[in-house]
This record gives C-alpha cells, sequence and structure tokens, in this order.
C-alpha cells in the first residue's frame, strides 16, 4: 500500500508579519514549523503503515528551507520525502499549487491514498486538499475526524456544522484530516539522526521534473492574485451604563427606541 501525504512548512503564527507594500507574508527572520494539521495527517499515515506494512511519502512545495519540514515527516517514521522548489512555483495561489501537487504525485507513481490536513493556518482557505482530488480525477473525504482501511476502501467520520457524517469511498482516494483525528507521535533519536545524514531518501524536483512550463504554476500560472492585505478596522461602540437596575433597564430600552428597533411583544 502506498501513501502520500502533503505537508506544508509555514511561519509560527505568533510572529507573523504582514509587508505592508507587497501584502505577502514575511518570512525572513520568522521560525518555521509544519502546518498542526498536516501533522495529523501525517501520524493517520504512519498508523496505517503500523497495520499494513504501508509506504509513506510526504511531498511538500516551498522554498529550499522547506526541507525542514520534510526531514521531519521523515523523523517521525515516513520513507521518502519529496520537495518541490523552484522560483517559478513563486507567488502561487491554491489553483497553482495544486497544479504543481498533483503534477508531483503523478510523477511520484502509483498511491493508494492521498492525506493532507483540512487546511494551512497561513492561509486558512482549504481548498489544496479538494483541488488536488479533482486534478487527479479521485473522490475526496474532508474534515475527517475518524478514519478506517478495509477492502479496498476508506471509511472516516466527516464533521460537518450540524454533526457528523460517515462516508465510505473506494481507492484510490484523498482526505484531509482534522486535529481532533489523532495525537502526533514524536520523531525518534535515530530517525532524526537518519534525516540529518541523509540516511532517508529526499528528492528535490523543479517545474520541469513534474513535466510543467512557467506559465502554469507560480504567480504566472495562479488564477487569483492578493491585491491588498490589512487589518479592518474595529466598528463597535461599548457603552456603560450606571445606576439602579430600574435606571440601567430604562437605558437600555431608550437605546432600542432610539434606534427602531422594535421589541418583542
Amino acid at each position: 500500500m502506498k501513501l502520500v501525504v502533503l505537508i506544508k512548512q509555514i511561519p509560527n503564527t505568533s510572529n507573523v508579519r504582514i509587508d505592508p507594500k507587497t501584502g505577502n507574508l514575511v518570512r525572513e527572520g520568522v521560525t518555521s514549523i509544519m502546518n498542526p494539521e498536516d501533522r495529523h495527517a501525517l501520524e493517520a499515515a504512519l498508523s496505517i503503515k503500523d497495520h499494513f506494512n504501508a509506504v509513506v511519502d510526504v511531498i511538500s512545495m516551498g522554498p529550499p528551507q522547506a526541507i525542514e519540514v520534510i526531514c521531519e515527516g521523515l523523523a517521525m517514521g515516513a520513507d521518502k520525502g519529496i520537495l518541490l522548489t523552484d522560483r517559478a512555483f513563486a507567488g502561487a495561489d491554491t489553483w497553482a499549487t495544486s497544479t504543481a501537487l498533483g503534477n508531483a504525485i503523478r510523477k511520484n507513481g502509483p498511491f493508494d491514498l492521498i492525506l493532507a490536513g483540512r487546511q494551512a493556518i497561513d492561509g486558512d482557505t482549504a481548498q489544496i486538499g479538494p483541488q488536488i482530488a479533482e486534478f487527479l480525477g479521485i473522490p475526496q473525504i474532508t474534515c475527517v475526524s475518524a478514519l478506517e482501511l478495509s477492502d479496498g476502501k476508506v471509511v472516516a467520520n466527516r464533521i460537518i456544522e450540524n454533526g457528523c457524517e460517515r462516508i465510505e469511498t473506494p481507492l484510490p482516494a484523498l482526505v484531509t484530516c482534522l486535529a481532533s483525528l489523532n495525537e502526533p507521535r514524536y520523531p525518534t533519536v535515530g530517525r532524526i539522526l537518519d534525516s540529518v545524514l541523509e540516511s532517508t531518501p529526499i528528492e528535490i524536483w523543479n517545474a520541469a521534473d513534474i513535466g510543467v512550463k512557467a506559465q502554469e504554476v507560480g504567480l504566472a500560472g495562479s488564477l487569483t492574485q492578493v491585491l491588498k492585505t490589512f487589518t479592518p478596522k474595529g466598528g463597535r461602540e461599548t457603552q456603560y451604563l450606571e445606576g439602579t437596575p430600574s435606571d440601567i433597564a430604562s437605558g437600555i430600552v431608550q437605546f432600542f427606541v432610539d434606534r427602531q428597533v422594535r421589541l418583542g411583544e
């Protein structure tokens, strides 16, 4: 069984800064971590590996330093890492990112299941997983809180607004995982040393390696662009009422009357 886990290196949210001119995240000098929900997706894959003797590959797209999360994934128990890095990938929106990752998954060979976090906390779009599933033409289950494999299919609990759905679909498929799915394991000392000493295979691919043209990925291949990023101004006003309970109640009623708010009968 072959599993593919999509992981992303993101800036630590406690240190996020926005470039006021470009609207992009400032990554220089900022501590980077693996996207939290991606860790839960990786743990789900490793748990399947423990029970089914599966092979787990981790794939990430980012600048050269993103190899750090590849090494972390290997230290947790993945078998192979692939880093997509190329200046041509810079400025990609979710469409261009999904195009690059989808082509990389195809190049990596046949698979049974793709796992990813529901969303990355530096973007919060939750679009990458579903778009890759559509790109590859495979079924998908999003927002998964429980997962099991049996008889060539995946069965999952999917959290929805008012409850939970239990869904099954044949493999190959893609699932996006919630933090409630599991508790990620810690990297082992031995595997940390293996990843640092390059005992575990890591492949680095550029745009040409995955068979895409420059205009299909990165900013050139993006269907959307961020025009401006800003913090909205707060519009709330706080008014404190003082006096006796009767005075405060009268003040509240008068507040609604002044604004022509009709009170219930």
